[in-house]
């Protein structure tokens, strides 16, 4: 772990026991408090993608302090808890939650969301979706930056002027794993209206109806992966053939006391 502590406290969650992966940490809360209590922060909601991102990126590794709560959005990371012997209370992922966070505050006029990523066009579609849901306008600002946006610094200050702009007080963020957190950890303070953050990946997909989930048995017995590779096969060969699979050797590694923090 980062700092050598395994415990974390957050007002209303109390205190929240670190749970070791690889060389990073999930926090063992359950989905209901999260919804009800984290109100002002940053959150991330770690799956296998981003974890073995950790394993190769420095400033993605040394960003893990600056988190407030860490979730494990993944059933083979909920999986591995079992296996390492530490499990947490449940699965919290990012699909779930916001749908979660949404319809809890929909009737809480302080709260009203930025929605910043996806194709364009799909963060608008999304915002129109949730708004009829909640039946008020909580989605108050949408946008689909730039796929450069992180080289671009023009689009950066169009980005940060659109979220202060719209008056948000909350910013749910879907710019790809790593990519989003970095900006948000670095701009931040200069969106000071935003309380809470929420990098959730390709939850603006699923809110806008590009993206249909799979059904709950798939995600429960941890096949999301290959029903996701089904669909978009060019798009996702990389990251669930190539890129993640070595996580369960990494967490062999772990089981057996051998695996080593690339960086430490």
């Amino acid at each position: 772990m980062a700092d050598g502590s395994n415990v974390d406290a957050l007002p209303g969650l109390g205190e929240m026991k670190r749970v070791p992966m690889l060389n990073a940490w999930v926090h063992d809360v359950a989905m209901d408090d999260i919804v009800e209590h984290f109100r002002e922060g940053v959150m991330l909601t770690l799956h296998v993608d981003m974890i073995m991102k950790l394993q190769q990126d420095r400033e993605f590794y040394d960003l893990l302090p600056e988190f407030d709560v860490i979730t494990c959005d993944s059933q083979i990371m909920y999986f591995a808890t079992h296996w390492l012997r530490k499990p947490v209370q449940e699965r919290v992922s990012g699909s779930d939650y916001f749908p979660k966070f949404y319809t809890r505050y929909a009737d809480d006029p302080s709260v009203t969301v930025f929605l910043c990523g996806g194709k364009p066009g799909v963060a608008e579609k999304a915002a129109e979706n949730i708004n009829a849901k909640v039946g008020r306008n909580m989605i108050v600002g949408a946008d689909s930056p730039a796929f450069d946006f992180d080289k671009n610094p023009e689009e950066i200050e169009r980005m940060i002027a659109a979220i202060n702009d719209s008056g948000a007080t909350v910013c749910l963020v879907g710019l790809a794993g790593a990519r989003q957190e970095k900006f948000i950890l670095k701009y931040r303070d200069r969106m000071p209206g935003i309380k809470l953050w929420l990098p959730l990946g390709g939850t603006i997909d699923y809110e806008s109806g590009t993206f249909e989930r799979p059904p709950t048995w798939i995600t429960s017995w941890g096949f999301e992966w290959l029903y996701r590779l089904a669909k978009e096969p060019r798009a996702r060969f990389h990251r669930y053939i190539i890129h993640e699979p070595p996580f369960l050797w990494a967490i062999l590694k772990q089981m057996l006391g051998i695996y080593r923090d690339p960086f430490r």
